[in-house]
């Protein structure tokens, strides 16, 4: 028996070590305007390399940001355009006709992977801002990052059913409700950004653990630095996240650490023109 434990500990010492290792592909990263001074390109990019970040889905109010992150780290950011020009327009852009001419002139100027992250809720969907922006989601091949609640994201598929949708931070929702719309939606992924009910202490939350294992292909992984100073917290955020996703088996570690995100983002960004 005591032979028996010996040899379970050391197979169990490389898996720890290839966790902590284990590349992360961040799908929620914001460079606005108030951080470009705060945290300079340089040392942002730095900082998602200190974290072992291979990939960041990278959007900013305004898009400037974004485009300084691109020219800086090539090679780590994927670019998604945001409606916003600056904060505070997080409730304003549904009604906003001017986001539509915004987007239309970035869009024609640099590639994206997707149009988000927005804020978007109940009706407020169907409203026509909101619904040409779907639109143009639709014409130019990029998925739609929505700060949601349940009823927007359903809204969102009947306006488009082909339309692919990353929930940002899982709608804050249940993880029975998250299960109810990935298995009703194949084309809905989700981030788990901002929140830790998901996992804490180096443990997968009972609640959570069936749907990682029903759903290993629908999760990424995200920080949301939504101010300046959660750009510090990148390298510390990363480290927590490995720690609980080596509670998981390793294929599904690895699916939600990075490969979803390699896949589904960073594939999209290579077969753009």
């Amino acid at each position: 028996m005591v032979k028996l434990v010996a040899l379970l500990v050391t197979l169990a010492v490389p898996a720890v070590g290839q966790a902590a290792e284990m590349p992360l592909v961040d799908a929620h990263i914001h460079y606005s305007h108030d951080a470009w001074s705060v945290v300079p390109p340089k040392e942002a990019a730095a900082l998602l390399r200190k974290a072992g970040v291979k990939r960041a889905l990278v959007s900013s109010s305004d898009d400037d940001g974004t485009q300084q992150l691109v020219a800086e780290a090539p090679d780590i950011v994927i670019p998604e355009l945001r409606p916003y020009r600056r904060r505070g327009e997080t409730s304003s852009w549904v009604r906003d006709d001017t986001v539509i001419t915004y987007l239309e002139e970035r869009l024609k100027k640099h590639r994206y992977v997707a149009i988000g992250e927005f804020h978007l809720y109940g009706a407020d969907a169907d409203l026509p801002v909101p619904r040409r922006m779907v639109q143009l989601a639709k014409q130019h091949g990029l998925m739609l990052h929505a700060h949601s609640d349940a009823d927007a994201i359903e809204r969102l598929f009947r306006q488009d059913p082909d339309a692919r949708v990353l929930w940002a931070h899982a709608g804050f929702e249940s993880p029975t409700r998250v299960r109810e719309l990935l298995a009703r939606h194949r084309n809905l992924w989700a981030d788990l950004a901002f929140r830790s009910d998901h996992g804490a202490g180096g443990k997968v939350a009972a609640d959570w653990r069936p749907v990682f294992i029903e759903f290993p292909d629908r999760f990424m992984v995200g920080t949301d630095t939504f101010v300046p100073e959660r750009w510090y917290f990148v390298p510390e955020h990363a480290a927590w996240s490995r720690a609980w996703l080596a509670d998981l088996p390793p294929d599904i570690a690895e699916r939600i650490a990075w490969k979803n995100g390699e896949a589904i983002l960073g594939g999209a960004l290579s077969r753009r023109p």
